[in-house]
């Protein structure tokens, strides 16, 4: 599962912020007088997160001295977000933009922990709320060049609140990729059909490339169904010992294939899914998910995500899953979901049902057993 690196850095969201609304009063006085193509929204988004049967504090562990030797964590789902007890915040997200004719950039900034948890991976132990930042070029009507930071290509669900309809996210998802660097290609075919080719820093690595390998990604689209590919190493090749001796090893190579797709089966009736399998030298992952949607009035829309998920060798025990003496384990997880409109606001109550093949998660009798039932209230405003 994706680490979590947790930084102060008030004085960079204080400073980049001025910056971006600086950003924002320019471009609202161009677009008065040139009709300007700058850009600016994002969203502001909290919750409330409660649990059925499983712990909802910390408690602290003693030693037999009485001093604090560890902590019992709030029992939480194994997958990213929308985790802490009581009422509790997301993120705020910043986007800058500009759209010209031939060239344009995006500039995407997080704060908040749900921003602390998105851009982890890079550069480790830094200050970091760049989620996106690239610029791109319209070669042609066809085609256009992407060069920088960029979120994932694969799976349904994405970091901001604002383009999910479940609040918490499943675990396809929270193993990611969250994010990608590089340079990819985009390819408008006709007819309903597209193609995207990658070349890409190792998985999650957004600033920085550590290992000097690169990934490769590629897409291929029809009509709202696509076709996801991600390969390449993810480790080092030369690794050496205290002696300064060359130590020969395996770097770990990554291949992941994914669909991503839905269809409008009514008008008011949306059926999204999501298909994945990864293996990392034989450790890996695979998955499955059904988004079922609703729309009962203008303003409110409730939904259904059934994902089944299971991981082999080491992913298990890093997942919070659960795994076998084998690290083999999964989890089947339903999430009942309403969307209800308030202009900009959304309102989300959400109740989640987790089922997992081992013994994980932790009730109030500090006992552990196979399922949690959790309740989720999130406001999500997005401009």
């Amino acid at each position: 599962m994706k680490t979590i690196i947790h930084t102060n850095y008030i004085k960079n969201i204080i400073l980049l912020a001025i910056m971006l609304v600086g950003t924002a009063s320019f471009a609202q006085d161009d677009e008065e007088e040139e009709g300007s193509k700058f850009s600016f929204s994002g969203s502001v988004d909290a919750y409330y997160r409660a649990n059925f049967n499983g712990l909802n504090k910390e408690v602290p562990v003693l030693d037999t001295a009485g001093d604090q030797i560890g902590v019992i964590p709030a029992t939480a789902p194994g997958s990213s977000f929308a985790n802490d007890p009581g009422f509790a915040l997301g993120m705020v997200n910043l986007i800058a933009g500009y759209e010209g004719d031939k060239v344009g950039f995006v500039a995407d900034l997080v704060f908040g922990p749900r921003g602390e948890d998105a851009v982890f991976g890079s550069p480790f132990g830094s200050p970091n709320i760049v989620n996106q930042l690239y610029v791109y070029w319209n070669v042609s009507e066809s085609t256009t060049l992407t060069f920088g930071n960029f979120n994932t290509f694969l799976g349904y669900e994405v970091i901001s609140p604002t383009a999910n309809f479940n609040y918490s996210t499943s675990y396809m998802f929270s193993y990611g990729p969250f994010s990608h660097a590089g340079l990819k290609a985009d390819f408008d075919l006709g007819n309903d059909w597209s193609a995207m080719l990658a070349v890409l820093n190792p998985t999650d690595f957004t600033d920085i490339n550590p290992f000097g390998e690169l990934s490769f990604g590629a897409q291929l689209g029809y009509s709202g169904q696509y076709i996801n590919v991600l390969f390449g190493k993810q480790g080092f090749n030369e690794v050496l010992d205290g002696t300064g001796a060359l130590v020969d090893t395996d770097v770990k190579s990554l291949f992941q294939i994914d669909y991503t797709g839905g269809f409008d089966v009514s008008d008011d009736f949306f059926l999204g899914i999501n298909a994945t399998y990864q293996d990392t030298d034989g450790a890996g992952f695979y998955g499955a998910a059904l988004y079922p949607q609703l729309k009962t009035s203008e303003t409110f829309t409730i939904g259904l995500r059934g994902e089944y998920f299971a991981t082999s060798e080491f992913f298990g025990d890093i997942a919070g899953i659960g795994s076998d003496a084998d690290g083999d384990g999964s989890v089947f997880t339903v999430t009942l979901t309403g969307n209800a409109k308030v202009g900009d606001l959304t309102i989300i109550p959400e109740i989640r049902l987790d089922s997992s093949s081992e013994d994980v998660f932790v009730n109030n009798d500090l006992e552990v057993n196979g399922s949690l039932a959790s309740f989720v209230l999130a406001a999500v405003y997005g401009f």
